[in-house]
């Protein structure tokens, strides 16, 4: 039996495009996206509303089609535990204090705030799933 030597065939090794895709829609530079998100406007485009009600945000962009509703923002107030590490204040001086500063930032700047939150996750490409955002 006469063998013959067989030569193996290297491996294909597959890579992926490294190739940066910009999406459809515009991409602003990172102040002008936190400056629309903060006048509640698209932060990809400028023109149209960001917000359908007090805090739902649009599904998508009606002029430039950004998928403002698949941003997933969410509100943080970090100050309070800061303050209470920071000083050793008694309950009631930090109820006298926070009681009235959440209800007025609460009230006053929670939507320039989650729009600005929405324009920089719209730059970062921190999007969900389509189907997520659908169900949420």
């Amino acid at each position: 039996m006469d063998s013959v030597p067989t030569v193996a065939a290297a491996p294909i090794i597959w890579q992926p495009s490294r190739a940066a895709v910009p999406p459809p829609w515009p991409v602003p530079t990172m102040s002008t996206a936190l400056w629309r998100g903060l006048k509640c406007t698209c932060p990809a485009c400028g023109t149209t509303k960001l917000f359908r009600g007090y805090l739902r945000v649009v599904d998508d962009c009606t002029h430039c089609g950004a998928p403002l509703g698949s941003v997933s923002a969410d509100d943080v107030v970090p100050g309070m535990f800061l303050l209470d590490r920071s000083y050793d204040l008694p309950d009631w001086i930090q109820a006298a204090i926070w009681v009235p500063v959440t209800t007025i930032l609460a009230l006053g700047l929670l939507r320039p705030i989650k729009g600005a939150t929405v324009g920089l996750m719209l730059k970062l490409g921190l999007l969900k799933a389509r189907d997520e955002a659908d169900n949420a």
